[in-house]
């Protein structure tokens, strides 16, 4: 039986084979206009570079785990951040190649290949460290050490913030399985269902905010979750085009104005801040 990491290696060293940085490219040569949509339509994006992200980051030093596809590492790396991106996966290291010697970046992506946990990155050298739907492909043991391994890298006020699923409604998440999306067969579909599974790299484990803020108060002195997506998942209802598009970004800020009780219980993502790291004795 494969381990939930050999998983993970194989799937995305796969999906990023070969892969065509073009999409990339236009990306940050019209960064303003990628980032307006971007951060307005979508999800992972309206939360990961809220509260002036992108402002905050240049000049800064800035580590993202999992970088995969290297779009976000390039967005940022375009904004004027100094961007290491790490991933166990080697094919993100080669799309990191070809995006260095396609575009002029005020300080070139390093990509920092292999098990986060075995890095050889300096103590309390990160402003801010940052993941784009990373912490859930880990089992819970293991997240508890890369959340360790945050603390040590991050400076002294320095931030972690995490775009995660949220799960904090078990009814929800059951209605959730039985219907089928791209790439997902319905759990009604057993055997189909049992053939994804057993090929999904995402382990079985906790997503829900309170197990984020316990866990990362082990290590941070100020944790928060921020709920996103309550009324925007309503959009999986309706065809891709404008009218959809314009649902997503009436969606994102009306959310904002409900009830913490009701968008925490419902959200279907979340942004996780960690900051003011605690300085461990490394044992």
């Amino acid at each position: 039986m494969k381990d939930n990491q050999e998983k993970n290696k194989e799937h995305y060293e796969k999906l990023y084979s070969n892969y065509n940085i073009q999409n990339i490219l236009s990306w940050i040569n019209n960064l303003d206009a990628f980032l307006a949509s971007a951060t307005t339509t979508d999800t992972s994006w309206f939360a990961l570079y809220q509260r002036d992200f992108r402002n905050r980051i240049r000049g800064k030093k800035v580590l993202e785990m999992g970088c995969g596809d290297c779009v976000n590492a390039a967005i940022m790396a375009a904004l004027g951040a100094e961007v290491f991106a790490n991933d166990i996966a080697a094919a993100s290291g080669e799309i990191v190649k070809k995006l260095n010697a396609s575009y002029k970046f005020e300080y070139p992506i390093v990509f920092v290949e292999g098990d986060f946990l075995n890095n050889d990155l300096t103590s309390s050298s990160f402003d801010f460290v940052v993941g784009k739907a990373f912490l859930h492909h880990l089992t819970l043991p293991v997240e508890k050490e890369f959340l360790k391994e945050t603390a040590r890298l991050l400076k002294p006020g320095g931030e972690a913030r995490f775009f995660e699923p949220a799960v904090n409604s078990p009814l929800l998440d059951s209605i959730r399985w039985h219907i089928p999306v791209k790439g997902r067969p319905s759990k009604f579909q057993k055997s189909a269902f049992k053939e994804w599974k057993d090929n999904d790299p995402h382990p079985d484990r906790s997503f829900s905010s309170k197990h984020f803020e316990t866990t990362g108060k082990e290590f941070f002195d100020e944790v928060e979750t921020i709920p996103v997506g309550t009324l925007e998942r309503f959009s999986r209802l309706m065809p891709t085009g404008e009218r959809r598009n314009e649902f997503r970004r009436w969606a994102l800020k009306a959310e904002e104005k409900l009830p913490l009780v009701v968008n925490r219980s419902l959200t279907r993502s979340q942004l996780i801040v960690y900051s003011e790291p605690r300085i461990l004795t490394q044992t």
